[in-house]
C-alpha cells in the first residue's frame, strides 16, 4: 500500500509571502507532482499545520486546491490550525468526540489519524477523551498492524526548542501503544526536519514542511 504524507503547508492568504516564500505555490507544486507521478497512491495524509494562523481564507484556498488532487486525502490539525474555523470550511471531514480524528482500515492494517491540537498552545496534548478514543481504536484493531499519524511527535529530538513543544502526554501515549502491541510506526510533522528512528521501541518518522 502506498501512502503519501504531506505536512506543514502553513497556508496564508493567497498572494502573500511567509518568510519570503509562497506556501500556496509550494502546495501547488506538491499536488502537481502527486498527480503526475503518484496516482497509484491509495491515500495522501496532510499531517497538520495546514494554515499558518488558522484563517478561513487559508482553509478555503486549501479546499480549492484539494479539489484538483487526483488521490483521496485525509486532513489532520496542528498547533497553527484553528479547529472551529477548519471545521467550518471542511464540515465533511471526519471528526469524533469533537476532535478531527478518524481511522482508515486497509488490507495492510489500520491507519489511526490522531488530533493532538491543544487550541491556543504550541505543544501537543492528548486529553482523557482522546486517550480513551485511541485506546478503543487500538483495541478494535484486534492485533492487526496499526499506523499512527499525528502532528506533534511524542519523541525527543534532543533539540531543546523542539522538544519543549512536542506531544507532552508522551508517557500516556507510549503506554497505550506498547500495551496493545500492534503499533508499527508513528508518522509526525511539526519539526520541519526529515528524521527517522526508534523511540522506546516504536519506530517513527517526520518530514520537512512544504
Amino acid at each position: 500500500m502506498k501512502i503519501i504524507q504531506v505536512t506543514d503547508t502553513h497556508l496564508i492568504e493567497p498572494g502573500q509571502l511567509l518568510y519570503g516564500l509562497d506556501p500556496l505555490a509550494r502546495l501547488d507544486a506538491a499536488i502537481a507532482d502527486i498527480n503526475a507521478c503518484h496516482r497509484d497512491a491509495a491515500l495522501v495524509i496532510f499531517s497538520g499545520d495546514l494554515a499558518d494562523a488558522g484563517e478561513k481564507v487559508a482553509y478555503e484556498a486549501l479546499r480549492e486546491r484539494l479539489a484538483g488532487l487526483a488521490v483521496p486525502y485525509r486532513l489532520l490539525l496542528g498547533n497553527h490550525d484553528d479547529r472551529e474555523t477548519f471545521r467550518g470550511v471542511f464540515p465533511e471531514i471526519e471528526a469524533e468526540d469533537g476532535f478531527v480524528q478518524s481511522v482508515v482500515d486497509t488490507e495492510d492494517g489500520r491507519l489511526i489519524l490522531l488530533d493532538t491540537l491543544d487550541q491556543g498552545a504550541v505543544p501537543g496534548r492528548l486529553c482523557e477523551t482522546r486517550l480513551a478514543w485511541l485506546d478503543g481504536k487500538l483495541a478494535e484493531a484486534d492485533g492487526r498492524p496499526s499506523y499512527i499519524f499525528m502532528h506533534h511527535p511524542p519523541f525527543r529530538l534532543h533539540m531543546p526548542v523542539l522538544d519543549e513543544v512536542r506531544l507532552l502526554d508522551d508517557d500516556a501515549f507510549h503506554e497505550l501503544a506498547v500495551r496493545h502491541g500492534n503499533v508499527r510506526h508513528i508518522f509526525a510533522g511539526h519539526v520541519h526536519r526529515p528524521v527517522t528512528g526508534s523511540w522506546r521501541g516504536l519506530t517513527f518518522s517526520a518530514l520537512r514542511g512544504t
